[in-house]
C-alpha cells in the first residue's frame, strides 16, 4: 500500500513518500496524505524542522503513479481535482511555518522533483537523479506545479528540463541551483539531519521569520513602513533576549520559541 508515513521525534518530524514497488511514486492518496500530514506538522510547535524523503535508497520519488492516470485523470474534472489535491499538498510544504528539508537519493522526477522544489533546502546523494520527462508522455507540467520550480531555477533551467525532457546528474542539478548539497551516497541520512539539527539549534521564530521575509521579498513590491516596523517583532522576545544573554555569557542558547 503507497503511504506517506509520518514520524515525530519532537524538535525533527519525517515525511516518508512510501511506494517502493513503484520507486514511491505518488498516487492521489499519498498528495491527500501528504498534505494532511503537513497541516499537523505546521501547527505543532514543538516542531523546529521536517525532513521529507522516500523508503528505501532508490528513489526520492520517481513521479506521479502514471498506471492511476488511466482512471482518475482521464476528463477535465478529474484533472482539475487531482491536480487540485496536489497543489493543497505542494502549497502545504511551502506555506509551512517550519523548515523543510528533502533528503535526496537515487530518482527525483516530476511530482518528486515538485516536492523537493518547494521545501527550503535540499540534500542529494551523487547518485539522484533529476528531471520531468513529461514531453515523451504527451502531457505537460501544471502551471501551479510548475511554479515553485520557476522560483527555485528560473526560466532557463525549466525550459531546459521540459523541452528537453533530460535527466539532469546531482552535480548538474547543483549547478543549476535545484539542490542546496550533494553529498556521498553513504552521509547522504547523516547530512540531511544533521543539517535539520543545525536548524533546530537556531530561534525557532526567527526560522519562521526569515521564511516569511525571503518570500515577502521575491514579490518584488518595496516594504511599506508597517512592513519595516513588523521585521522588529523579536525584539519583544524572550527568545531575543535569551539569544544575547547565552552570546554575552559564552554559552548555548535555549530557545523556546517565546
Amino acid at each position: 500500500m503507497a503511504t506517506v508515513d509520518l514520524c515525530n521525534n519532537g524538535e525533527i518530524a519525517t515525511l516518508t513518500l512510501n511506494n517502493p514497488g513503484k520507486l514511491n511514486a505518488i498516487d492521489l492518496a499519498m498528495w491527500q496524505q501528504l498534505a494532511e500530514n503537513m497541516a499537523i506538522l505546521s501547527v505543532d510547535r514543538n516542531v523546529r524542522c521536517i525532513v521529507i524523503r522516500g523508503a528505501g535508497h532508490e528513489a526520492f520519488a520517481a513521479g506521479g503513479d502514471l498506471e492511476e492516470f488511466v482512471t482518475a485523470r482521464t476528463t477535465l474534472e478529474q484533472a482539475l481535482h487531482y491536480h487540485g489535491q496536489v497543489a493543497l499538498a505542494l502549497n502545504a510544504i511551502a506555506d509551512c511555518p517550519h523548515p523543510t528539508v528533502a533528503m535526496i537519493q537515487g530518482a527525483c522526477i516530476g511530482g518528486g522533483l515538485e516536492i523537493a522544489g518547494v521545501c527550503d533546502l535540499r540534500i542529494c546523494n551523487e547518485n539522484a537523479r533529476f528531471g520531468a520527462p513529461i514531453n515523451k508522455l504527451g502531457f505537460s507540467m501544471y502551471p501551479g506545479e510548475m511554479e515553485g520550480l520557476l522560483k527555485l531555477a528560473g526560466a532557463a533551467v525549466m525550459k531546459e528540463i521540459l523541452l528537453e525532457g533530460r535527466i539532469l546528474t546531482a552535480t548538474e542539478a547543483y549547478e543549476k541551483g535545484l539542490v542546496t548539497r550533494v553529498v556521498p551516497d553513504a552521509q547522504v541520512e547523516d547530512e540531511a539531519y544533521a543539517t535539520a539539527r543545525r536548524i533546530c539549534n537556531g530561534a525557532p521564530l526567527v526560522a519562521g521569520w526569515h521564511k516569511q521575509w525571503i518570500r515577502r521579498l521575491q514579490n518584488g513590491r518595496p516594504l511599506n513602513d508597517e512592513e519595516k516596523a513588523a521585521s522588529f517583532a523579536f525584539l519583544d522576545t524572550e527568545d531575543y533576549k535569551e539569544g544575547l544573554d547565552a552570546f554575552l555569557a559564552k554559552r548555548k542558547p535555549v530557545f523556546k520559541a517565546r
